[in-house]
């Protein structure tokens, strides 16, 4: 039998039968639904930067964290263009400048690097002591001579400034912007320490490219790709099979020094989804490690608004294609809440945002389709009207 989730997760009208139709006549999903804001202030610090930057005073800055529906920056990417078409267009944001990861990729940026050569640092399950894995919790390094290479194929930018490790023995790597080598940075220091590089150009795209020597480790955190004029910078920071945990394991000086020089004003923390298959955790550790993880991000940039985004649908499917709900998912939703009542944060319900429990059996079903055949991922087309309608509810109170 279905579990009563009546006392933990709000009774939302079922999803219509009849969506409809988008611009090629294919069934539109996903509601359009607000972010629940119990302070009614939830937003208040990112809309002072919005208004700034529609004033061309400023920038408004946005730092988005969570798992793989936020690494392939397919909805944030939406939400990043939606948001810099109306406030204008302050860059692309942060990137790793070699691939983490084979499918490592970002809307409107090109990473390119080897296959080999270039190894990717972040936490996994079970890591027994914090390690230096800097803002976007993951770094890549190298003690060959390897290559990196970031394209900027449809966004201009103006302004790069590459974050790194000054470390015990490491090496030194060259960067070179637009096929002309611009310096050679050295990277030995006494101590590990965060070390930046910026570099200014004329306004338009290009190609910044780094190459250590193989003469000593080399580690790089990721270069923030921008542009000098008022506007949204959206960076995208998620890493498949990521849970909030997972940032106590950040060596937490490192994250707040990265944290702190991005300036955001907005911090997205879109986990859940992993969390509720995570059933032999107790839900109260759960919620102990979350206020954590809130907690330090507040105390890192105290003026910056805060988002929640809770999991998204995963049905529990038997072999015969029978489906019911995952009672921890709306646990972790509830959790969700309480957080974000107790700390000032907004909350935005994807499960509410898909129509209610189990619509990834439709929407899987769903031709064209919006569901993968894992019932968890989106398909692009979802993915871009989750961007649409979050885009949207972050700026319906502006």
């Amino acid at each position: 039998p279905a579990p009563d989730l009546s006392a933990t997760y709000p009774v939302y009208p079922p999803a219509p039968t009849i969506y409809p139709a988008d611009l090629e006549g294919n069934p539109v999903f996903g509601l359009d639904i607000p972010i629940e804001d119990p302070s009614g202030s939830s937003l208040r610090g990112f809309h002072a930067a919005l208004r700034r930057a529609e004033r061309g005073e400023g920038q408004a800055r946005v730092v988005v964290y969570g798992a793989s529906h936020v690494a392939s920056d397919t909805w944030t990417g939406m939400t990043r263009r939606l948001l810099q078409q109306r406030f204008g267009d302050a860059g692309h944001g942060f990137v790793l400048p070699a691939a983490p990861w084979r499918n490592y990729r970002h809307e409107g940026v090109i990473v390119e690097s080897p296959r080999r050569g270039w190894e990717a640092r972040r936490y996994y399950r079970g890591q027994a002591a914090p390690e230096r894995f800097g803002l976007a919790g993951v770094a890549v390094e190298t003690d060959a001579a390897a290559w990196g290479r970031v394209t900027t194929s449809r966004q201009n930018a103006s302004r790069y400034e590459l974050f790194y490790e000054a470390q015990p023995g490491g090496g030194t790597f060259d960067v070179i912007i637009d096929g002309r080598l611009v310096t050679r940075v050295p990277t030995n220091a006494p101590m590990p320490m965060g070390a930046y590089q910026l570099f200014t150009l004329a306004d338009g795209t290009h190609t910044f490219e780094v190459r250590p020597h193989g003469d000593g480790r080399v580690r790089l955190y990721g270069v923030a790709v921008e542009r000098e004029t008022p506007g949204v910078v959206l960076d995208t920071l998620g890493i498949n099979g990521a849970r909030a945990a997972s940032q106590l394991q950040w060596d937490e000086a490192l994250f707040q020094e990265h944290l702190r020089r991005r300036t955001p004003d907005l911090v997205v923390l879109a986990y859940g989804t992993n969390e509720s298959g995570d059933d032999e955790q107790p839900i109260a550790n759960y919620e102990a490690q979350l206020r954590q993880v809130v907690e330090r991000v507040q105390r890192t940039v105290p003026t910056a608004s805060c988002l929640l985004v809770g999991p998204s649908d995963r049905p529990i499917v038997a072999r015969d294609g029978s489906a019911t709900p995952r009672p921890r998912t709306f646990e972790v939703i509830a959790v969700q809440r309480r957080v974000a009542r107790a700390y000032g944060c907004g909350f935005f319900d994807l499960v509410a945002f898909g129509g209610g429990p189990l619509h990834m059996m439709q929407w899987s079903a769903a031709t064209p389709a919006w569901g993968a055949s894992d019932h968890i991922h989106f398909t692009r087309r979802a993915y871009d009207r989750l961007g649409q309608v979050i885009a949207n509810a972050l700026v319906q109170t502006y």
